[in-house]
C-alpha cells in the first residue's frame, strides 16, 4: 500500500513567496518580469523593425530591463584628477559676435528657403497651365492659295456668327421641278452586323453643276429674284461655325444680283471624315488614313450607297421635267435625284433661289408617298474614330454609336441636314458602313440603317435654323453693299473665321477652262473598287 509523505508547508509571516531561497539561486541577479513587457530580439540587425515610424516605440516598455546584467567599470581613483571646465571670459570686443553669426546665417537661410518655395509655385503654375492648356493645334493648309493682289473686305468670327438670328422665314415656293429617283428598297432596313451586306460599285454619273452653269436658274435669273445658289453651298455657309477645316466659295455680285459658286478645282463636293473629332486624321500624304484620302473613301462610300440601296431598273417617280444635266449617252447611267428650285423670301427685298436635291423616293406607314435623302457614315478604324468598335455595338448601343458620329463629323451631318430641309424631303436614311477590314480602304460592308425626320435629327444635333439663316442673311448683305465684282469668301484653315476676299474678275477662269466640264460632274470610274 502506497505511504502519503505529506510535504513541508513554508509559511513567511512577514510577506509572500518561499522563506528560505535555495543556495545555487543565492545572491544571483534576476530580471523581473510582468505580462505587459512586450518582449524582443536580443539583437536586430535588420532594421525592419524601424523602417516604419509608427514602431519606432515597440519596445519602451522594457526599456532599462537587465540593467542588473550590466557590467560597471570601478574607475581607479589613483589616476583620476580634477581638471577645470569654467569658461574662459571672452574679450568685450568678441562678445556677441557668434550670435550675430548665427542671426546672419538664419536670415540668410531663410531668403533661400523663401526663393526656392517661390520657384516651386511658380513651377506649379507653369505644370497646372500646361495641364489645362489643349494641345497646340497643328497648322492646316488653306482650301486655295491666297494672292498678294488680294485684299480682305470683311472678316466674321465665329462667336459673332454664333449670335446672329432670322426667325420666321416664310416657306419656300416650288418653282421648278425636275429630275427622276427611283424607289427606295426596304430590306435594307432590316440588314444587321450578323447579316451585313457587301458594298458594290454602281457606275453612275453624279452632277454636281455650280450654280452660274445651271441651265435652270439662268432662266429664273430673269425673275424678281436677286440671290442664287445651290442647296451645298447655303448648307457650308448656314453651317460655317462648325466647320474646322478650310473651305471656299466664289460671289459674283453682276448689278444687284448675287451668284454663289464653287470652283471647279476645289474639294468642294469631297466629305469630310472626323473633321470635328478631339483627335482628327493625322495629315499624312502616304497613308490612306490622311484627311484627303479619308474623304475620297468617304464620298467614294456615300454615291455607291445611295444607288445600291434603291430598286434600280424598277419604276421610278418623274418630276415634271426631266433632268437638265443630262446628255444623250448618258441617259441611263444618271444617278437617281429629283431637283427643286425653291425661292426664299429672306427680308429687305431679298429673295433668294437655290438647287435643292432629293435622292430617292418611298411609301410611307399609311401609303403616302415620301422625299428622302440618303447618306452613309463610314468607319475607318475605331481606334482614332472614337473608341465605339460598330460590329460590337452598333445593334444593340446604335444611341452610342450615333452620339459619337454627332460629335467627330457634326460639321458634315448638319450640312446633310440642312440640305434636307432646304429640299423639304420627308425623311433622311443613314447608313452605317465600315471596311472588311482596317487596313483596305477598298473594300466595305453594309452593317445597318437608320431614318430620321430632318427637322427631329435638327434638334438631336442642336442644330438651330434661325441661326443658320441668320448667318446666311449677314453674309448676303454684307456682298450687297460691296460694288460688283468677284469675291471669295474663305474659312480660315487655323481659326474660326471667315473672311472676304476682293479678288480680279479674272481669278480662277484659266482653271475653269482648262477643267471644262470635268468638274460638273463626279463619277466612281476612277475611285477603288468594291467586289461584290
Amino acid at each position: 500500500m502506497a505511504h502519503f509523505i505529506p510535504p513541508k508547508i513554508q509559511e513567511n509571516p512577514n510577506g509572500w513567496g518561499p522563506c528560505h531561497i535555495p543556495e545555487q539561486f543565492k545572491d544571483m541577479p534576476y530580471q523581473p518580469f510582468s505580462k505587459d513587457v512586450r518582449l524582443g530580439k536580443v539583437s536586430d540587425w535588420t532594421g525592419a523593425t524601424y523602417q516604419d515610424k509608427r514602431y519606432l516605440s515597440k519596445y519602451y516598455s522594457n526599456y532599462g530591463g537587465g540593467q542588473q546584467y550590466a557590467y560597471y567599470h570601478d574607475e581607479d581613483e589613483s589616476s583620476f584628477h580634477l581638471v577645470d571646465t569654467a569658461k574662459i571670459p571672452k574679450p568685450l570686443y568678441q562678445r556677441g559676435r557668434r550670435m550675430f553669426q548665427q542671426s546672419k546665417q538664419r536670415k540668410e537661410r531663410e531668403r533661400k528657403q523663401a526663393a526656392t518655395q517661390a520657384q516651386l509655385r511658380s513651377m506649379s503654375k507653369t505644370m497646372k497651365n500646361r495641364e489645362r492648356d489643349p494641345a497646340p493645334a497643328k497648322t492646316r493648309d488653306s482650301s486655295v492659295q491666297v494672292e498678294k493682289d488680294w485684299d480682305v473686305v470683311e472678316e466674321m468670327d465665329f462667336p459673332r456668327l454664333t449670335k446672329l438670328s432670322l426667325p420666321n422665314v416664310d416657306p419656300p415656293v416650288d418653282l421648278v421641278t425636275c429630275g427622276s429617283m427611283e424607289y427606295y428598297e426596304k430590306s435594307y432596313d432590316r440588314v444587321t452586323t450578323k447579316s451585313e451586306k457587301r458594298l458594290k460599285r454602281v457606275n453612275r454619273i453624279f452632277h454636281k453643276v455650280t450654280t452660274t452653269d445651271d441651265p435652270i436658274i439662268r432662266q429664273l435669273v430673269k425673275g424678281k429674284a436677286n440671290v442664287f445658289a445651290t442647296d451645298a453651298i447655303l448648307a457650308t455657309l448656314m453651317c460655317c461655325t462648325r466647320s474646322v477645316y478650310s473651305w471656299d466659295i466664289l460671289v459674283q455680285r453682276v448689278g444687284n444680283k448675287l451668284f454663289f459658286d464653287k470652283r471647279d478645282t476645289s474639294e468642294f463636293n469631297l466629305l469630310t471624315v472626323s473633321e470635328t473629332a478631339t483627335e482628327p486624321p493625322q495629315d499624312e500624304a502616304n497613308s490612306f488614313n490622311s484627311p484627303h484620302n479619308l474623304a475620297l473613301e468617304a464620298t467614294f462610300i456615300n454615291h455607291n450607297f445611295s444607288q445600291q440601296v434603291l430598286r434600280q431598273g424598277e419604276e421610278t417617280y418623274d418630276f415634271d421635267k426631266p433632268n437638265p444635266f443630262i446628255q444623250n449617252e448618258e441617259a441611263s447611267t444618271v444617278a437617281s435625284v429629283g431637283y427643286r428650285y425653291r425661292k426664299w423670301k429672306l427680308g429687305n427685298d431679298i429673295e433668294l433661289v437655290a438647287r435643292c436635291e432629293h435622292d430617292a423616293v418611298m411609301h410611307g406607314p399609311n401609303g403616302e408617298l415620301q422625299f428622302i435623302n440618303i447618306k452613309a457614315l463610314n468607319e475607318w478604324d475605331n481606334r482614332f474614330s472614337g473608341g465605339v468598335e460598330w460590329r460590337s455595338r452598333l445593334d444593340n448601343q446604335r444611341g452610342a454609336v450615333l452620339a459619337t458620329e454627332l460629335k467627330n463629323n457634326s460639321c458634315k451631318m448638319a450640312k446633310w441636314t440642312v440640305g434636307a430641309l432646304l429640299a423639304g424631303s420627308d425623311q433622311i436614311k443613314l447608313g452605317y458602313v465600315s471596311r472588311v477590314h482596317v487596313k483596305d480602304s477598298s473594300k466595305h460592308v453594309i452593317l445597318g440603317t437608320q431614318q430620321f425626320k430632318p427637322i427631329e435629327f435638327a434638334s438631336q444635333m442642336n442644330l438651330n435654323m434661325e441661326n443658320g439663316w441668320g448667318i446666311l442673311r449677314c453674309i448676303i448683305d454684307t456682298c450687297l453693299k460691296l460694288k460688283e465684282g468677284k469675291y471669295l469668301i474663305m474659312k480660315d484653315p487655323n481659326r474660326p473665321v471667315v473672311r472676304i476676299y476682293d479678288i480680279p474678275d479674272n481669278t480662277f477662269e484659266s482653271d475653269d477652262d482648262d477643267s471644262g466640264s470635268d468638274g460638273d460632274s463626279d463619277s466612281d470610274d476612277d475611285d477603288d473598287d468594291d467586289e461584290n
